[in-house]
């Protein structure tokens, strides 16, 4: 039975391993003699032998000695598969690299004898390796009666944040916000700028909070830094309640915006309309739009146009679409291929199919390219329509004047052809 628990628990160190302290195999046998199951056998044995009791044998069952090896090997044993941990390479320095190195003695060199913040800013901005950038503000630090301003600290930043050194950058920028007199609006637009495409949203709100808190009117927050916070929170999300979640935050940004006394401009409030559309709150979004040129001196656009005819069309809302469609072209402005689509898609559903072809020609006059869904939207709402010979006649001219390529138009006629009978053009 020993061999068997043995072998089980080899089993099981070859399909798990353990980081834990554990007794060996060998000493497997001495754990069994010294349990309190061998000692109350022995105690048992001499206290009979001395009483003239007659020998009792005390035997381990099979469930008490799987009990009994369960308590002494698998109490710690982790039942996850072990998973290695990357290891976290150091940041690079200017000594791994000895041609660098001749590069920061140059630099140096071309240093005055008691350089100021105006001669290292010239240095800086002339120097295209980061790292050597970087070596360079650190050795100026070092220097007696030296001190940066927001000139060298604004290049190093650029050098750093363009390479996506951002560890490094994260130290120069905390010597920043140390510093309460330093920092200007350019030079934290940077920053934030720098940390939203490092996808590091809180250390921009930091930043964010830490002008707002400045006595300085040159390092308070303007509508460029809000739209650098828009643009961040609303890039590259297409699950809708992620766009919901965030939209709170983009909410309180443009109420703080407003309260602070922070004009938005054109993108700020197409902004806000596309952060609505995306968390799929078209009514708010329409709020916005009809603001405009009101409440707010700006006028909408083009894009204020092509967000709220998709979020339209995506809700079915389709006369509400229309609607606006009329009113942007009468304005002179195009839609997007985009807009374009989701309509011809909306009208299509609708069963105003007619309208639906004529905008795909008027998308191939605007040079505005209909994509496969498109396509496929309005075919299919013809054949239902029982007009199956119309959608494949559709479907040849299409392909005739280059709006579909052989491909596509080999996926819709064989989608036409099943879904609606064997029919082929002849």
């Amino acid at each position: 039975m020993i061999l068997g628990i043995r072998k089980h628990v080899l089993n099981h160190f070859s399909r798990y391993p353990i980081h834990v302290s554990s007794p060996t195999l060998q000493s497997l046998d001495n754990y069994v003699n010294s349990s309190p199951i061998s000692h109350s056998r022995f105690h048992s044995d001499e206290k009979s032998r001395n009483l003239g009791l007659p020998h009792t044998q005390f035997k381990v069952d099979a469930r008490t000695s799987s009990l009994l090896y369960s308590n002494i090997f698998f109490r710690n044993l982790s039942t996850k598969p072990y998973v290695r941990r990357k290891k976290r390479n150091k940041p690079k320095t200017i000594k791994d690299y000895p041609h660098k190195v001749a590069e920061f003695e140059r630099s140096v060199a071309l240093l005055p004898a008691r350089f100021i913040a105006e001669d290292l800013y010239k240095i800086l901005i002339c120097q295209d390796d980061p790292l050597v950038c970087l070596e360079l503000f650190s050795y100026a630090s070092q220097q007696p009666r030296f001190r940066h301003d927001v000139s060298t600290y604004h290049i190093t930043i650029k050098k750093l944040g363009a390479a996506q050194m951002y560890e490094e950058m994260d130290g120069v920028v905390k010597q920043v916000l140390a510093v309460p007199t330093i920092g200007s609006e350019a030079l934290f637009n940077t920053i934030i700028y720098f940390y939203t495409e490092a996808r590091q949203l809180a250390k921009a709100i930091d930043v964010y909070k830490h002008m707002r808190k400045s006595f300085d009117e040159g390092c308070r927050p303007s509508v460029r830094t809000y739209n650098l916070l828009f643009t961040s929170f609303l890039s590259k999300r297409n699950n809708s309640y992620i766009n919901h979640l965030y939209m709170e935050t983009i909410r309180c940004l443009f109420k703080q915006m407003v309260n602070d006394g922070v004009e938005p401009d054109i993108f700020s409030l197409n902004s806000m309309i596309k952060g609505y559309i995306l968390s799929l709150h078209v009514n708010d979004a329409l709020r916005i739009f009809h603001q405009m040129g009101v409440v707010y001196s700006c006028h909408p656009n083009s894009h204020s146009y092509d967000y709220l005819i998709h979020g339209l069309c995506c809700q079915g809302r389709t006369n509400n679409a229309k609607e606006l469609y009329t009113e942007m072209k009468s304005k002179g402005f195009v839609p997007s291929a985009k807009a374009y689509n989701s309509l011809a898609n909306g009208l299509a559903i609708g069963g105003e199919v007619e309208e639906a072809v004529s905008l795909l020609w008027e998308m191939n006059q605007k040079r505005r390219s209909a994509d496969f869904i498109t396509f496929r939207t309005v075919l299919d709402e013809i054949c239902r329509q029982g007009k199956v010979e119309e959608a494949l006649k559709l479907l040849k001219e299409l392909q005739e004047k280059d709006l579909v390529d052989g491909l596509t138009y080999k996926k819709l006629l064989h989608v036409i052809e099943d879904e609606f009978g064997g029919l082929t053009i002849k």
